[in-house]
Order: structure tokens, then sequence, then C-alpha cells
């Protein structure tokens, strides 16, 4: 009898491990996408650095199922399911990444800064060749605390319909089944260990790249 309920609840938690995945994997790299080019523009002007900032902070005060709540009856980004999930966990991971990246290009030598512009180079060139290589692991520590976080922020989507490993957590809570909360929660807590770990890695690879470079 157990072993029947440990396959059933293997195979629909491999489904559901799909879709924590899915939930997760893109509203980092939409975070990214927003968030590391904001951070960029941000760091070389105050003004779009306190607004960027102030925003993205005001986002990580509201309560995550609150937020869920509040975005659902927003025209267009709101509703129920996955999307609105997304919406909420991009504006979790925003501030890290974007902090993160601010800090890492402001934390920048002035003196490499100034010895890159006296080799004639672009602000372009700058930013690729010096700035973005050397801030590298304070974007990636944020990208690591962004992912690890909205790793166990996705179980709640499942109260919004998003589905996701959270289904097992609200249903084993609902029903008093400890099994039940259990196939969701070790899974979640696995999966953010193992992309702390590899984060980590990279984190640490890049840093010891650049002092050989140096």
């Amino acid at each position: 009898m157990l072993s029947d309920v440990l396959r059933d609840l293997l195979e629909e938690g491999t489904g559901l491990l799909g879709e924590h995945l899915m939930l997760v994997v893109t509203s980092i790299v939409i975070a990214c996408a927003i968030g590391i080019p904001l951070g960029i523009s941000a760091a070389s002007n105050v003004r779009t650095r306190r607004f960027a900032l102030g925003f993205a902070s005001i986002g990580q005060t509201i309560p995550s199922l609150a937020l869920f709540g509040f975005l659902i009856p927003i025209p267009f980004i709101g509703g129920i399911g996955q999307h609105t999930a997304i919406v909420a966990l991009v504006l979790y991971a925003l501030l890290p990444i974007l902090r993160n990246t601010v800090t890492g290009i402001l934390g920048v030598d002035p003196a490499v800064r100034d010895s890159a512009m006296a080799m004639g180079m672009t602000k372009g060139q700058l930013l690729r060749m010096v700035e973005l290589p050397l801030a590298a692991p304070t974007i990636i520590a944020g990208l690591r605390i962004a992912t690890v976080t909205t790793i166990g922020t996705a179980t709640i989507a499942a109260a919004i319909g998003a589905g996701g490993l959270g289904v097992f957590i609200f249903r084993g809570i609902a029903s008093v089944d400890k099994l039940q909360i259990l196939a969701g929660a070790v899974p979640a807590a696995l999966l953010a260990l193992l992309a702390d770990a590899a984060l980590g890695w990279m984190e640490k690879r890049w840093t010891v790249k650049q002092m050989i470079r140096q």
C-alpha cells in the first residue's frame, strides 16, 4: 500500500518538479534581462540608481502570498496561473541581481578604470572588457541569492494555480498529510542546495580566474 502511494507521488512529482523548474528558470532569466542592464545604467547615474533600488526594495517588503494576491486582479499581468506567479517571482528576484550589479561595477578600482581610459578604450569597451569581468563574481553572487530565494518562494505559487512542488505542500497541509508535505518540501530544499552549490562554484571559479589574470 505504501509503495503504491510512493509510486503515485513520484509519478506526479516528476511533472510538478518540471513545472517548478520552469517557474524558477523563466523568472530568473527575466530578472537578469531586466536587472543587469538596469544595474549597469544605475551604476553611472545616481538618480536612476536611487529610483531602481527603491522600486526593487519595495517589492521585497511585500509578503510573498500577499503579492501573489495583489497581482491577481490586475489586467494583463494578473489572473490565476503561471504568468502571474512569474511576475511576482521576477519582482522578488530583481533586487539582489540589480543591487549586486551596481555594487560590482561601482567596486571596480578607479585606477584600473583610469588606466583603461588612458589606453584609449571607449565607454563600451571599458564596460565589456574591464568593468563587467571584474564585477562578475559579485553579479553571480546576486544571481545565487536570487535563484535560491526564488526556488523557495515558487512553492507558494501553487496557491494561485501555478503548479510546482508547492502543490504537494498545500495539499498536505489541507489534508494533514506529512508525506505529501515532505514530497514537496524535500525536493525544493535539495533543488535550492544544488543551485546554491553550482552557482557558488561558478562564483569561486570566476574569482580565481580573475586573480590569475591579475
